[in-house]
């Protein structure tokens, strides 16, 4: 007999919501995974046909145009080393002329301007268009173990990618079919991962080091809520860094001079002695320098350690940086999480434990745990929220937004460190009489000036009515996103007029320029202030010599003698002067000669005006 459904009367059958297919992806320097949620809420790796989790971040193009991605095209680095691409997220969102190590690149770099691109079969190819075949694979290797297609994913990337860096990362998601949800900062990924599955809570810093990024945050964990309260980082250190200085290193000893296909081996050769000292204290490698036969050499775990001690102490560098900026010591954080697989270098671990004063936290694979934590944030974003999924993410923005006032100085708008998204409003006005357009140049970096930060765009606000200096009033807004993209808008306030931009440079910082922004702005702080002192007091200036000769124009021949119209012109070639120099002092002195003579001016044509306005009224008008 056939079982009936039993309702309570008014009631109605629950329908069974469809889950969503959604993923996490860890779009790495060297290795890429994909994770997912299951019903029961458990996260799961999703492995390749083989029971492999990582796929190496790989891409070779064969001349007859052929693609290979991943194991395959890692067996081809050492005949095609021109066109196999390895540690393509390190030229994200870069322009050729960012490229310092070019020389040593064994790709063929196409001339041109905007976003680097490197020669193969295919003809030229951008690191977007080559990571989109990693993400392409990842995608098919989701939807073979989820059986359907993936309706969305969330992307992490280092805390420190700049806005071309995550629109690249973006653009490459979408060459490659994929929806993303969200960008996601690799370390909150990590604390979600470790927030959830262990249940933590308290301030912790996640210490990221990646293949070919470091980062270093620290968050807050409280009830749910993922509270990024500061972030510093280097988009171009890594576990490449240490195989190129072991490869180096090699052949230093041994005399070698490899070719580029000679030291894409090396390189590789030198990524599997370095896994293999993380295990062991000594190792005897062989090296083919040519001869007969291979040389032996011996090498230890402490020498490996004394040969990359420089790397690591800059990440301890950072490190104190990011402690410093969110107010904290090594000692009130509650933990210290280690993430990506060049973590597992005891000299790195034993340099944050000792950092730290404590053990670093190794609970989850350094390897996986990014992945796990994006898949988390995509199961809630894709709807498929259960009991106990109550909680939310803070991030921040690495680096201060701004744009450029007059005199080439900065006024930052929204600061390094703010939590994500955020909007931020500042009203700015006219320098001119009657101007009737702005341009609005968008900046991004920690310095004073603008031409010590970072272009990211321009726009023109046009339509402004003609008014006096300073009497318009121009709103410009900053708007990022939570995958801290930026849009700026300005707004004149009495008429509606208004224009925006999304910024989409064409390419991103250089490896070193946001470590270096922040750095120079500590360096150079009292130079900055000195700096902008001046430039202040020669906007400052210059506004009261335009307007003291517009007044004289006006009122001079009529309201003034021949001597005072001679003492004015006399103060105002003196302010002129100081302003063409670099002497604060001096525009002091001039200011302290011209200020009385105009603010008699100033009375004087006051007093000529009320004079004018009242001629010929009677008393009794003036009270009605």
């Amino acid at each position: 007999m056939s079982l009936l459904q039993i309702l309570e009367p008014g009631s109605a059958a629950e329908t069974p919501v469809a889950r969503r297919r959604a993923v996490g992806i860890d779009l790495g320097t060297t290795h890429s995974l994909v994770a997912t949620i299951e019903a029961d809420g458990s996260s799961r790796i999703l492995r390749d046909e083989n029971g492999g989790a990582l796929l190496p971040s790989v891409v070779c193009v064969l001349p007859d145009g052929q693609v290979q991605v991943g194991r395959p095209a890692q067996a081809l680095a050492g005949t095609h080393p021109q066109t196999t691409f390895r540690s393509i997220k390190r030229f994200m969102g870069r322009g050729a002329v960012d490229l310092s190590e070019a020389g040593t690149l064994p790709y063929a770099i196409v001339p041109g301007e905007g976003t680097v691109r490197f020669q193969s079969a295919r003809g030229p190819l951008s690191p977007v268009e080559i990571s989109a075949e990693i993400l392409k694979l990842l995608r098919q290797r989701a939807e073979q173990a989820l059986g359907g297609s993936v309706e969305g994913a969330v992307i992490t990337v280092p805390a420190y990618f700049d806005d071309a860096q995550r629109q690249a990362t973006r653009d490459a998601a979408r060459l490659a079919g994929i929806e993303v949800l969200r960008l996601l900062n690799e370390p909150t990924a990590a604390a979600v991962a470790y927030g959830l599955d262990n249940a933590s809570e308290g301030v912790y810093a996640i210490y990221d080091l990646g293949g070919g990024t470091f980062d270093l945050s620290i968050l807050r964990l409280r009830q749910g809520v993922f509270e990024v309260l500061a972030t510093a980082g280097n988009t171009a250190l890594g576990g490449d860094d240490f195989d190129r200085r072991l490869a180096e290193w090699f052949i230093s000893q041994m005399g070698l001079t490899p070719n580029a296909a000679g030291f894409g081996e090396l390189l590789t050769q030198a990524r599997q002695v370095k896994e293999a000292l993380s295990a062991t204290e000594a190792l005897e490698i062989a090296l083919d320098t040519g001869a007969d036969a291979p040389v032996v050499h011996r090498i230890t775990r402490a020498q490996f350690g004394e040969m990359t001690a420089d790397l690591v102490d800059k990440t301890l560098r950072l490190t104190r940086r990011a402690l410093r900026d969110a107010g904290f010591t090594p000692d009130q954080v509650d933990g210290v999480v280690l993430v990506g697989g060049a973590s597992r270098m005891p000299q790195v671990r034993a340099a944050v434990a000792e950092c730290f004063g404590r053990p670093p936290l190794t609970d989850l694979d350094p390897d996986q745990v990014v992945a796990l934590g994006a898949a988390r944030q995509a199961d809630v974003l894709a709807g498929n929220r259960r009991d106990g999924d109550d909680w939310l993410l803070l991030d921040v923005i690495p680096l201060s937004l701004g744009i450029e006032t007059m005199g080439g100085l900065v006024e930052k708008i929204i600061p390094r460190n703010s939590t994500i998204p955020i909007a931020r409003a500042q009203d700015f006005t006219t320098f001119k009489d009657g101007q009737g357009a702005m341009s609005v140049h968008v900046l991004q970096g920690e310095r004073d000036l603008a031409a010590d930060c970072r272009s990211l765009a321009r726009f023109e606000l046009h339509g402004i009515p003609p008014m006096a200096a300073g009497a318009a009033r121009i709103q410009v807004m900053f708007q990022v996103d939570a995958d801290g993209l930026v849009s700026v808008s300005a707004t004149e306030q009495t008429t509606g007029v208004a224009a925006q931009v999304t910024v989409k440079p064409s390419y991103g910082l250089s490896d070193e320029e946001i470590t270096r922004m922040l750095a120079d702005s500590l360096a150079h702080a009292g130079d900055d202030a000195a700096a902008r002192i001046l430039v202040e007091q020669k906007v400052e200036a210059e506004r009261l010599v335009e307007a003291t000769r517009a007044a004289l124009n006006t009122d001079g021949a009529a309201l003034l003698t021949d001597a005072e119209v001679a003492a004015l012109l006399q103060a105002l070639h003196g302010m002129e002067q100081a302003i063409t120099g670099h002497d604060g002092s001096a525009i002091s002195a001039a200011k302290a000669m011209l200020e009385p003579l105009t603010d008699a001016f100033a009375a004087r044509r006051m007093d000529h005006n009320i004079r004018t306005a009242l001629a010929g009224r009677q008393v009794g008008e003036l009270g009605g």
